[in-house]
């Protein structure tokens, strides 16, 4: 598990690839490494990576053809920056949210504003995962866990606010419009979320459709009645 607080920024050295398996290995800032071991989790961008072999102030990772797929991994080059998290501790203090590290779909950054003191990243997500995103609640973009600011379920967009530390603990000051972002929505959100879904299916079967007519009529959807 981790806690979405990003403890700093990673650099990938190398990249190896084999059929159906990238090895990276990564420059970790000072001191992050410390006492990390083969086998140990590493959230790298919001993707949790087994250590498989350690240097000094690096350690090296495999990632299978499904991980490649589905995240952003597959179109990292050598350079690049990666956020970096280690796997929470027992007792450990959760500053932002629970984790899990296993992404659930890559979006697209379709807008960057530049306020004092503020850093406004708007995301463009996938349709299907819209049902998720609430106003005020959690998600993790990249590993790191922040508060949706707003949602535009008419045009499929959420957006976060980053103060300076955030940005300056982060990558996201080097994304630009257009590029991609792995995203892990809340799990509790998706439990409650998929179970209310289910409940109106069960219980009004047959009236769902015409329920979701009514509601098209009125400009909402059923996602509306879980907003409220």
């Amino acid at each position: 598990m981790f806690t979405g607080i990003v403890q700093g920024v990673a650099t990938i050295k190398k990249i190896q690839d084999q059929t159906g398996l990238r090895t990276i290995q990564l420059a970790f800032p000072a001191g992050f490494d410390h006492q990390l071991q083969i086998g140990a989790s590493v959230a790298t961008d919001g993707v949790c990576l087994t250590v498989t072999k350690l240097s000094e102030n690096a350690a090296e990772f495999d990632i299978m053809q499904q991980t490649l797929a589905i995240t952003t991994l597959g179109g990292y080059a050598e350079d690049a920056h990666v956020n970096v998290e280690r796997a929470a501790k027992d007792g450990a203090e959760i500053g932002g949210h629970p984790l899990s590290g296993h992404v659930d779909f890559v979006a697209h950054l379709a807008q960057i504003r530049q306020l004092e003191n503020n850093y406004v990243l708007r995301i463009a997500v996938p349709t299907e995962w819209m049902r998720y995103i609430f106003a005020k609640g959690y998600i993790a973009i990249n590993g790191a866990s922040l508060t949706i600011a707003e949602v535009n379920r008419e045009e499929h967009w959420f957006e976060v606010w980053l103060i300076p530390e955030t940005l300056r603990m982060t990558v996201f000051g080097q994304k630009q419009v257009g590029e991609t972002l792995n995203i892990e929505i809340e799990r509790q959100t998706q439990v409650v979320v998929d179970t209310v879904r289910n409940m109106l299916q069960e219980t009004l079967g047959p009236l769902m459709p015409a329920l979701e007519t009514l509601l098209a009529q009125q400009g909402k959807s059923t996602q509306d009645l879980l907003s409220k």
